[in-house]
């Protein structure tokens, strides 16, 4: 096994990003973090590194411990035996949140029977006042 690998192979080979082309272009952004310095797509992730990494879904930041070094993609249960993920859950809490208020707020107009169901519910405050 391998000492240290790429920082676009090993993100790409945890499952964090879908595509190695995805980490690399996150990593040339300066978006990911080692000891609160930027890490380039070339640098090497080692055992014991802690690394900050952006959600991809939302705002927020994961506090990830290196456990193992990968040099190609597995499955799902060998990536994450590589690192432990050191986030607090109310990081999480607030993504999802986001993530709701998000997807309410892209609704848009409301259809003929979503209409109509407002107009009910005003009919019956009309009717309580």
């Amino acid at each position: 096994m391998a000492k240290s690998t790429r920082a676009d192979k090993w993100l790409w080979a945890t499952r964090f990003f879908k595509t190695r082309a995805l980490a690399a272009e996150i990593l040339g952004d300066g978006k990911i973090k080692r000891n609160d310095h930027a890490l380039k797509r070339s640098s090497s992730i080692q055992v014991g590194d802690v690394l900050h990494i952006p959600f991809i879904e939302g705002p927020g930041l994961r506090e990830i411990h290196v456990l193992g070094i990968l040099e190609r993609r597995v499955g799902a249960p060998d990536a994450q035996a590589c690192y432990e993920d050191r986030t607090k859950p109310e990081i999480y809490e607030a993504l999802k949140q986001w993530q709701i208020a998000r997807q309410e707020s892209a609704k848009g107009r409301p259809t003929k029977k979503d209409r109509r169901a407002i107009d009910q519910v005003k009919e019956s405050w009309e009717w309580d006042s």
